[in-house]
C-alpha cells in the first residue's frame, strides 16, 4: 500500500477541555440528513487528542489527525490551531 492510497482521517472541532496534561478534548460536529424525514440533524463526537506542548485553550478551533493509539482513549493528535479563542 503506497502513501497515496493510505489516507489519514482529519477532523476540525472546538476544544471543550484542556485540563489534562498533554491532552485536549475536541467536540466535532457534523450535519447529517435524517433518512426518513429529510431534516438536517447536528451530530457530535468528543475526541481525545494529544497536545504535546499544551498550547490549546478552551474554545480554540483545532484540526486533529488520527494516529496510532497513544493511550486507552487517545488515538488522535493535534495538527494545528485554526483559530484561537479570544480572552477578555
Amino acid at each position: 500500500m503506497s502513501d497515496s492510497e493510505k489516507r489519514t482521517r482529519v477532523a476540525t472541532g472546538r476544544v471543550v477541555s484542556n485540563k489534562m496534561d498533554k491532552t485536549i478534548t475536541v467536540l466535532v460536529e457534523r450535519r447529517v440528513k435524517h433518512p426518513v424525514y429529510g431534516k438536517y440533524i447536528t451530530r457530535s463526537s468528543r475526541i481525545h487528542a494529544h497536545d504535546e506542548d499544551n498550547k490549546c485553550g478552551m474554545g480554540d478551533t483545532v484540526t486533529v489527525a488520527e494516529t496510532r493509539p497513544i493511550s486507552k482513549s487517545k488515538t488522535w493528535k493535534l495538527l494545528e490551531v485554526v483559530e484561537s479563542a479570544t480572552q477578555v
